[in-house]
């Protein structure tokens, strides 16, 4: 039987947040009612004399109280917004970022109808392969992570995906592009890890304490992924293929001449993200 109604619910919802200094525990108690109801955030306020079910009563509480313990939103609500997708995320995996977006936006712009087979590496909750697939046809994508639980989180959303996307999709666990060993491909899409071990202190308590340090943090000052990437990716990119790189715009310019000092490399691109930062790096396999 009902509890109390939207409005109650949203009410506790939102002095629970601000008890805790949580800043717009309004905005954020809404977000939380919508993300776990799958609604738009504008229903509770259009139903907020609605009866409230314990399940539906208990769900939302039980998210509002993980972030009240310093979660950040998309972990207490086990999902967010990538693109045209939601996804399931929780600790094991990154929480997609709006930059990683404009990746995908310049890897779709870049790639040709010779563009077969492309991959992603360090998948992650498999935002990047799972949109790829979604918003155009390949003959496969490649997903490719060291973290066997951000495995399962990816397959778990292309399995809950599977009926909307256009095209297949393959999950292969291993370090960098080991995976990838024999193949020839139009493409690699990659968003490292690149905060350095003294950048720790910078980050933001919520992701500090929560998203996994193996996708975020990286040695030599944050450039040993990198670097090794730049390095193999030419023995699985076909000539004419391009290496796309998200990395934080304080390193854009290093990785830009890391890449063309190779010599296995043209036509080397430094993208700007929505904010006008330096963000990808792009090159073609000479």
């Amino acid at each position: 039987m009902p509890i109390g109604t939207i409005g109650d619910l949203l009410a506790g919802c939102t002095a629970m947040l601000e008890s805790v200094g949580v800043s717009e525990p309004q905005r954020e108690a809404r977000d939380i009612l919508a993300a776990v109801l799958d609604v738009p955030r504008f229903w509770a306020a259009a139903n907020s004399i609605a009866d409230a079910s314990p399940d539906v009563a208990l769900s939302v509480i039980r998210a509002a109280m993980t972030r009240a313990a310093g979660a950040p939103l998309a972990y207490a609500v086990g999902r967010a917004s990538f693109r045209h997708l939601t996804l399931e995320v929780d600790e094991r995996v990154l929480i997609p970022r709006v930059e990683t977006e404009v990746l995908v936006e310049r890897v779709l712009e870049r790639c040709t109808p010779r563009t077969h087979r492309i991959a992603d590496v360090g998948t992650g909750s498999g935002a990047i392969a799972l949109s790829l697939s979604f918003e155009r046809e390949f003959d496969l994508v490649i997903a490719t992570d060291i973290s066997l639980d951000a495995i399962a989180v990816a397959s778990a959303n292309f399995s809950s995906l599977s009926n909307v996307l256009k095209s297949p999709v393959e999950f292969r666990h291993g370090s960098l592009l080991a995976p990838l060993a024999g193949e020839k491909l139009g493409a690699i899409v990659c968003n490292p890890p690149y905060i350095s071990f003294a950048e720790i202190g910078e980050l933001p308590a919520d992701v500090r304490d929560w998203e996994p340090s193996l996708a975020l943090l990286c040695p030599e000052d944050g450039l040993s992924v990198t670097r090794d990437l730049i390095r193999v990716a030419p023995s699985v990119l076909e000539q004419g293929g391009f290496l796309a790189v998200e990395i934080d715009t304080r390193r854009a310019g290093t990785v830009a001449e890391m890449i063309a000092v190779d010599g296995r490399y043209s036509g080397v691109e430094v993208l700007l993200d929505l904010t006008g930062r330096e963000r990808f790096v792009f090159a073609t396999r000479a």
